[in-house]
């Protein structure tokens, strides 16, 4: 054991504030990693807040993590001292099961170790994320961050990035296909740049006519305005793949109906009930599929981090002082970020 700094919350109505608390020393299969940039998901305030009525405290966040390795356990073979790593939304899994041996660890039918406030399965503590300087984790949950990828901006694409990628990836996404992506915020900004480096034809649907100059910018061919009833008309059968990354509940129905036969509406922001309710008509009489998918396997996420260097792909970011978490938090609720904060953790140290 050795004492480590970072920032967490005390219960869900209290701000993150600095703590010390205790990481393991590595096992025979760990890797220990000092922590360069940790990037800052959404996610993380539903859990600081416990909005998903899951959360355990001390809780504290952060599951895109760049570092560099400073110890190794004695079976470790993949990753040496000095190496260049990440650390994405799981630390551990079952390893058995059917999901697991498939290499999707995040469909692990046991639940995955989520990298934060889960039992750890050796030893039962928290997991405590990387909002700290430091992390221990088993070797196969680490991935190489290519030398090309600028280490700050690959952060997010540990969880925005692989989940945009997955699922367009999963169900075939290839050069010609028209790709609708729904929402523009960290997950939508990326969605359009892995869909058209995959070669399809993007178009970003919006409720906000402003952001249309931003989304051509980010790569996207058209903008749909999703609030104009003409635009969304034009659409109709139109899309074969539909990338929906709005994080609260929405109309689907509209959206829908500008699928072709066959179309595939795939949620990757949304975890809550759909409301208002989809008419399975919808469905049904063009066998389109509403779909699913959440982050990506191991295997799959080292592939994403390695497409990005191939492809010039990085993630929007703006560098965050960890001292400004807080108000961080607010900015994000507030929209008030393009596309994504990464906490530069030498200011940890300060």
């Amino acid at each position: 054991m050795y004492t480590a700094i970072g920032y967490a919350a005390q219960s869900a109505t209290t701000p993150l504030a600095p703590v010390k608390f205790e990481r393991r020393s590595p096992r025979p299969d760990d890797v220990a990693i000092e922590i360069l940039y940790c990037g800052v998901c959404h996610s993380d305030i539903h859990q600081a807040r416990n909005e998903w009525g899951i959360a355990v405290y001390p809780l504290m966040p952060g599951h895109e993590i760049v570092g560099k390795v400073t110890a190794i356990g004695a079976n470790v073979s993949k990753h040496k001292v000095g190496d260049l790593v990440g650390v994405g939304c799981m630390v551990d899994s079952c390893r058995s099961c059917d999901a697991c041996q498939a290499n999707l660890e995040q469909y692990c039918l046991e639940g995955p170790t989520m990298t934060y406030a889960t039992p750890d399965r050796v030893d039962g503590s928290n997991t405590m994320g990387g909002y700290s300087d430091s992390i221990v984790v088993s070797e196969h949950f680490v991935v190489r961050i290519p030398q090309k990828l600028d280490l700050a901006s690959a952060a997010p694409i540990l969880c925005a990035g692989i989940t945009t990628y997955s699922p367009l990836k999963h169900y075939g996404v290839k050069a010609g296909d028209k790709v609708g992506i729904l929402g523009m915020g960290g997950l939508g900004h990326m969605g359009i740049k892995f869909a058209k480096a995959l070669g399809a034809e993007v178009t970003l649907f919006t409720r906000s006519a402003s952001k249309a100059e931003e989304a051509r910018r980010q790569g996207a061919d058209h903008v749909i305005v999703s609030t104009d009833a003409e635009q969304m008309k034009a659409a109709a059968g139109h899309f074969d793949f539909l990338l929906d990354t709005i994080p609260v509940q929405h109309d689907l129905n509209p959206y829908l109906d500008t699928l072709r036969f066959d179309g595939v509406h795939i949620l990757v922001g949304l975890i809550e009930p759909v409301d208002p309710p989809m008419h399975a008509g919808k469905l049904v009489m063009s066998r389109r599929v509403l779909a699913g998918s959440l982050i990506g396997g191991i295997a799959e996420t080292q592939e994403v981090l390695d497409f990005c260097a191939e492809h010039d792909i990085t993630c929007d970011i703006e560098m965050l002082d960890i001292r400004q978490i807080n108000e961080a938090y607010a900015r994000m609720i507030a929209g008030d970020v393009k596309y994504r904060f990464v906490i530069d953790m030498a200011t940890l140290k300060v």
